[in-house]
């Protein structure tokens, strides 16, 4: 009986270790879950991001954060032999790892207009922290970042926002071009370290909190030397798709009021967005002939358009904010395209990118873009393509063309969800805009053929 007893309690034994070990295996085998993932800089300081990963195989898929909301996913993706690839082809990015003793370990190629860069990459497990929200101080809302000398586009102020869970901080820096991303992070030592990456726009700020009620916000903060065992190889110090390397809209420390605050004081106000870029005859049609991605040419008087209300974006597949851009317009095209609208984008791709048009392939692959894709020219030519805009500076911007064949109406740059209620306003004001101009002598226009959808060889 004994021996027998002994015998059951070995096979259970041997069974509860076959179970360990594959249970091991197959987590040595699977990245499925949410990992506290960094690129690392050349002198060594990283840069957090939220990296949800899910899928098996060559279905292996990653997710980005911006703020504390989902945004942007990769477009392919595998993990097999511990190996990680994820391409995030729309931004020409891709992240190549490998899981080392539960952590993930390589490097993160990135590019843009102005510059490419090679950074480290290490991701661990995310393990939920201690609560630390009674030590944080509350600062969620809207400030103003008054500018000592004029942006190279004119500004004078920025927007700061401001959202807060706990000692949790997810804030955005709002130009005229748009926003920032929203950099999120934790409160510690008397300060926030924040940080962004979503396929694009890395970066790090540090928020400050005074007794004053004002917030200092230092930009990129440099930190320690780079070690030996950890040197990113190509890294640009530039902010994403500009080339100026003096800005004052790059100044390492500024100083955020609240927005009322701000007001009282008569402190500088931020661009008005839809006055900032306005055109040079109102009674002059706006006008367009460019070739679609097989090179043929599509101009303003393309049956598509004419007689239409007409919303045409000057954009770039580099720039970020066109990225936030497209995801909204694929919504305004679904539903007011029947009613009389048609949108055309009007894409300024880097000379090196429009022999293969890869990445803008991807980006109206990944957003589903159904509305008219013009190839331009290069970023560098788009005051002689687009010669009717006066102050044009702002990657997007967007032109509201009525029947008539007028514009009504520009607006610079796009404020994405992450700018909080100031996306809301934006959407607010296109949707007016767009159905003020639909209304206007819909009558006349109401048996002409609806916009046909998108050619292009995706």
């Amino acid at each position: 009986m004994k021996q027998s007893l002994m015998r059951n309690s070995v096979a259970i034994a041997l069974a509860g270790f076959g179970a360990s070990v594959a249970i091991a295996q197959s987590g040595a085998n699977t990245v499925g879950g949410r990992w506290d993932a960094a690129l690392i800089r050349q002198n060594g300081d990283t840069i957090p991001f939220r990296l949800d990963i899910s899928g098996s195989g060559s279905a292996t898929k990653g997710t980005f954060y911006n703020g504390f909301q989902p945004f942007e996913t990769t477009t392919a993706g595998s993990f097999q032999d511990g190996k990680l690839n994820l391409n995030i082809d729309h931004y020409l990015s891709a992240i190549h790892a490998t899981l080392q003793n539960g952590e993930l370990v390589g490097d993160v190629g990135t590019q843009n207009r102005a510059s490419t860069g090679t950074y480290k990459f290490k991701a661990t497990r995310h393990i939920d922290g201690k609560d630390t929200a009674t030590k944080a101080p509350r600062i969620a809302g809207q400030y103003i970042i008054p500018l000592e000398t004029p942006s190279s586009k004119g500004e004078k102020a920025f927007h700061f926002i401001v959202e807060q869970r706990g000692a949790e901080l997810a804030a955005t820096i709002l130009r005229v071009d748009g926003d920032t991303g929203a950099y999120t992070g934790t409160f510690n030592d008397g300060k926030w370290r924040l940080s962004h990456f979503d396929g694009s726009r890395p970066g790090v700020i540090e928020v400050t909190p005074n007794a004053d009620g004002t917030l200092v916000v230092e930009q990129n903060p440099s930190s320690k030397p780079a070690p030996a065992a950890v040197v990113a190889t190509k890294v640009s110090t530039k902010a994403y798709g500009e080339e100026a390397t003096v800005d004052s809209r790059y100044t390492p420390k500024l100083t955020a009021y609240r927005a009322e605050v701000a007001i009282a004081k008569g402190l500088p106000q931020p661009e008005n967005y839809s006055t900032h870029t306005t055109v040079r005859d109102k009674n002059e049609k706006f006008a367009f002939n460019f070739p679609d991605v097989n090179g043929k040419l599509v101009s303003s008087e393309d049956p598509r358009f004419k007689n239409k209300v007409v919303v045409a974006v000057v954009t770039g597949t580099w720039c970020p904010n066109c990225h936030d851009e497209a995801q909204y317009l694929v919504q305004l095209d679904k539903k007011y395209r029947d009613k009389g609208l048609a949108i055309v984008a009007l894409d300024f791709e880097e000379p090196e990118q429009q022999a293969s048009l890869e990445r803008e392939k991807a980006f109206v692959k990944q957003y589903g873009v159904d509305y008219t894709y013009l190839i331009a020219g290069a970023p560098a030519e788009m005051w002689e393509k687009v010669p009717q805009a006066v102050n044009l500076n702002t990657w997007p911007a967007t032109i509201f063309v009525g029947r008539d064949g007028l514009v009504k109406g520009v607006h610079s740059g796009f404020a994405s969800p992450a700018s909080g209620r100031f996306n809301d306003q934006l959407k607010a004001e296109f949707t007016a805009q767009i159905e003020k101009l639909l209304a206007e002598n819909a009558t006349q226009t109401a048996s002409v053929t609806p916009t046909p959808r998108r050619e292009g060889s995706e």
